[in-house]
């Protein structure tokens, strides 16, 4: 079988760098790559990606022998049904590792044709590490590393303001571009680098909050002969994905005309305010994850499409979704539901095994941020408790006492705050255990007791749950509690 480069495919065009990609991994090439390539095929975007390598370690030498050439396969339930479909993506032309060579690194700041920076270094890759210096090559950090470069671009090109740079960083923490602008800043009076290059970054240099939505499983070891069965060249870099796509951009009308995704089927959202969307990704799809997992668990299911199969669990999601959660929120009643069913088809995708215990992790600060706004909001418009959220709540904490029908649960948390459910499980009064657990301002930053007749419900729902079982169980607490 034939390697893969750009010598064995014919007719793969020679892209201009456009776009600087800090990170390699399986989540920028199934996303952002394929982004490009896609303007690249349907948009005559003429875009090639220049890929650095953020850590020390890293796969850039293994994309460098395949020309940056690698497959993509997306499999998954779309709009009810299951597809597969594969593409060869050429977007990346040139992979960089600047620990290794850190004046080509360099030397890309120097590139007229050169407009985006792009990246995903994970959460903790947007950080300021005050012991990065200017002659380090390359600085530790990923925002030191990109000052470094935005300054050799700025000496480079003596300030000159159309040489400023889109940045569209696409890490997972909300305000990801103001954190990293905020950053660089940081760096710029760390490193004494003068008000001429900060006024530059400020003025000519636009930074743009993301949110990105795809699940990546990335190569697929454990099917990869099914995969390499489907190809005519050896691919060292296949890379799987959900067929599902979001990605949103806070902007204005000039940016939608540096990147014409309105003229692609990709749904690619720039908006002047990405909140709105954050939320209802926080709200349903995080939402409905956090509420299944120890409903679901306690039940007897082990991954996510178990859930939504099952007809009495994956009803109590959807209404949870539809009947709780979307009421509360003010965006199109028609987008949301149609969000919301895209959400439960992907979590019906039979490609992807999506274990209920590794969605575990921290169950009570996940409940906090994705779950209690939906419950506390429901309270305020309804005047009355969700139910299935309120059992939710209540199968948490009956969760977190870690045995259940003499099996031990994956609880994953800090252990302050196993300690702290451990020693509420020593009293013997359900009363006593939900008052204890929902007066924990440590856990839910606020007294939830003071919800009225939630602290009740979620006793209800304890007694029942280990009395009852879990649906025999929500039958009764709807009788009790759902009136």
């Amino acid at each position: 079988m034939k390697e893969l480069n750009r010598t064995t495919v014919d007719h793969l065009p020679n892209y201009p760098i456009k776009v600087l990609q800090f990170g390699e991994g399986n989540f920028l090439r199934a996303f952002v790559d394929y982004a490009i390539d896609t303007l690249n095929k349907k948009c005559d975007f003429n875009a090639g990606v220049a890929v650095i390598q953020p850590l020390s370690e890293g796969m850039v030498k293994l994309l460098n022998q395949q020309d940056g050439l690698y497959t993509l396969f997306m499999k998954g339930i779309w709009e009810g049904k299951e597809i597969q479909e594969k593409e060869l993506i050429s977007s990346i032309v040139q992979g960089v590792n600047p620990y290794q060579d850190f004046k080509a690194y360099l030397s890309l700041a120097q590139l007229e044709e050169l407009e985006f920076v792009i990246s995903n270094t994970t959460e903790a890759g947007i950080s300021f590490n005050p012991e990065d210096r200017f002659e380090m090559e390359p600085p530790s950090s990923f925002p030191g590393k990109l000052t470094r470069f935005l300054y050799e671009r700025f000496e480079y090109f003596k300030g000159e303001k159309g040489k400023g740079l889109t940045i569209i960083p696409c890490e997972l923490i909300n305000y990801n571009a103001h954190t990293l602008k905020k950053i660089i800043l940081q760096y710029i009076e760390l490193w004494n680098l003068g008000d001429g290059f900060k006024q530059w970054i400020l003025q000519c240099n636009d930074f743009h909050n993301t949110l990105v939505d795809r699940i990546v499983p990335g190569y697929p070891k454990d099917d990869i002969e099914a995969y390499n069965a489907q190809l005519d060249y050896q691919d060292n870099l296949i890379v799987s994905a959900e067929k599902f796509f979001l990605w949103v951009i806070e902007a204005d009308e000039k940016l939608k005309s540096k990147l014409p995704f309105h003229k692609t089927d990709l749904d690619v959202k720039i908006v002047t305010d990405m909140q709105p969307y954050r939320t209802r990704k926080v709200r349903i799809l995080n939402g409905a994850h956090t509420t299944m997992v120890p409903f679901s668990i306690l039940y007897g299911n082990e991954t996510v499409k178990q859930t939504v199969d099952n007809p009495f669990t994956g009803s109590f999601v959807q209404q949870a979704i539809f009947q709780e959660i979307i009421p509360t929120l003010e965006m199109d009643r028609q987008e949301l539901e149609q969000f919301a069913q895209a959400v439960l088809d992907r979590f019906r995708n039979p490609f992807i095994k999506h274990m209920l215990s590794s969605i575990a992790l921290n169950s009570i600060s996940k409940f906090k941020v994705r779950v209690l706004p939906s419950l506390l909001a429901y309270v305020e418009l309804k005047g009355r408790l969700p139910v299935h959220l309120t059992f939710a709540l209540a199968c948490l904490i009956r969760f977190y006492k870690s045995q259940w029908n003499d099996q031990e649960l994956p609880v994953k948390d800090d252990a302050e705050v196993v300690a702290i459910f451990k020693a509420l499980w020593q009293e013997t009064s359900y009363d006593q255990i939900s008052e204890k657990a929902l007066s924990f301002t440590e856990l839910w930053d606020r007294d939830l007791t003071k919800i009225n007749g939630l602290c009740a419900a979620v006793s209800k729902g304890l007694s029942l749950i280990d009395t009852k079982g879990i649906e025999e169980g929500f039958q009764e607490f709807i009788k009790q509690v759902g009136k």
